[in-house]
C-alpha cells in the first residue's frame, strides 16, 4: 500500500450562482481508509463528491486526487484511477448483469474486460447471477451491480455516494461486508451516508459536513472531545442524600439525576470513580441495580454539532 495519501483536499469550495453548496473544505485521506462523510441534506455532500470526481470543477481551492492534480488536463487520468458509484447506480435494466457490465467496460475502453468482469462479480458475490436481466433483481442485488461496475477498473479511491439508500437491513449489512472486504484489499472508500450506525461500524474517521467541514476524527476521539466523561448510576429507590454520596467522591466532578431517574456522575477517570462510587452506595444502604460508563454513540455526536450549528439553529 501507498504512502502517499489519496486524497488531499485543501479550501475547496464550489458556487452555483449566488448558492454555496460547499466552503473552504480541508482534509487529507490515507491510502486503504474507510473515510466517512457525514451531514445533513444540504450540505454538501454530494457536490464534494462530484468536484473530487472531476464531474463539476470546483470554483476555488485545491485537491491532489490518487496522487494527481484536481486540474481540467488531468480529468481523464483521475477518471482513469477512481470510480464513483452515486446513489442510484444507473443501470439498463432491459440488460443481464454481465452485459451492463460489458457496456461500461467498453464506455470506458478497458483492456481484459472478460476478465475484469469476472473478478468484479466475484468481488461482489454475483457470478451466478451474471445472465440476469437486471430489471428482475432487487434493489440491494443492484446495488452490488453498481459496486461491480464501480471495481471495473480496479479504481485506487473508490466514492460510494450513499450506497445503502432505501436497502432494507439485511441487504444493507451485505452491502457493509463488501465495503469491509474492499478495505481489506487495500482501497480508499470515501463514503457518505445518513446511517450513522453504518459510518460507526465501517469508518475509520469521520468528517462531519454541513457547508462548512465542522470536525474531523475517529468516532472515538469525537466522542471524547465533545462529551465528558461520565458513570450512569440505577438504584431501586431514591437516595435519601445523594449529595453525601457522591458529593466527596475523589474523581466526582459533579452528579445529577437525570430524566429517566439514574443519576449521573461526571468524572475524570471512570475505572478509578465506579469502584469508589460502589462502596460509597453500598455504605449508604442503596440497593444497586447497575453501574456503568455512559456510552455516547456518533449519533450523539453528529446531533450536538448540528443542532449547535449557528446555520441550522438560524433555520
Amino acid at each position: 500500500m501507498s504512502s502517499t495519501p489519496a486524497l488531499v483536499v485543501e479550501g475547496l469550495t464550489k458556487h452555483f450562482g449566488g448558492r454555496t453548496a460547499f466552503s473552504e473544505a480541508s482534509f487529507t485521506v490515507e491510502p486503504g481508509e474507510v473515510f466517512g462523510f457525514l451531514g445533513p441534506n444540504g450540505a454538501g455532500k454530494t457536490s464534494t463528491v462530484r468536484t473530487l470526481g472531476t464531474l463539476i470543477a470546483p470554483t476555488a481551492g485545491s485537491a491532489v486526487v490518487a496522487g494527481l492534480p484536481l486540474t481540467p488536463a488531468n480529468g481523464v487520468g483521475i477518471r482513469r484511477r477512481i470510480s464513483v458509484m452515486p446513489e442510484s447506480p444507473g443501470l439498463y435494466l432491459r440488460l443481464t448483469v454481465a452485459e451492463n457490465l460489458e457496456f461500461f467496460a467498453g464506455l470506458h475502453e478497458l483492456p481484459g474486460a472478460r476478465d475484469r468482469i469476472e473478478r468484479a462479480l466475484r468481488a461482489v458475490n454475483l457470478s451466478d447471477r451474471a445472465g440476469d436481466p437486471c430489471r428482475a433483481l432487487s434493489k440491494g442485488l443492484r446495488q452490488r451491480v453498481g459496486l461491480a461496475r464501480a471495481l471495473l477498473n480496479d479504481p485506487t479511491v473508490l466514492f460510494l455516494d450513499e450506497p445503502t439508500s432505501g436497502l432494507d437491513p439485511v441487504a444493507a449489512r451485505e452491502v457493509h461486508d463488501l465495503i469491509a472486504d474492499l478495505r481489506g484489499r487495500g482501497v480508499t472508500i470515501f463514503l457518505t451516508t445518513h446511517r450513522l450506525a453504518e459510518a460507526e461500524r465501517l469508518c475509520d474517521r469521520v468528517a462531519i459536513m454541513n457547508t462548512t467541514l465542522r470536525t474531523i476524527g475517529r468516532p472515538d476521539e469525537l466522542r471524547e472531545r465533545l462529551f465528558r466523561k461520565s458513570l450512569e448510576v440505577r438504584t431501586r429507590a431514591p437516595l435519601a442524600d445523594p449529595d453525601r454520596v457522591f458529593g466527596a467522591l475523589d474523581g466526582v466532578e459533579s452528579w445529577q439525576l437525570d430524566g429517566s431517574g439514574a443519576y449521573v456522575l461526571a468524572v475524570s477517570d471512570p475505572d478509578s470513580a465506579a469502584p469508589a462510587a460502589v462502596r460509597a452506595l453500598v455504605a449508604a444502604d442503596a440497593d444497586v441495580l447497575s453501574l456503568s460508563q455512559s456510552q455516547h454513540s456518533l449519533e450523539d455526536v453528529y446531533l450536538r454539532l448540528i443542532e449547535s450549528d449557528p446555520e441550522v439553529s438560524a433555520a
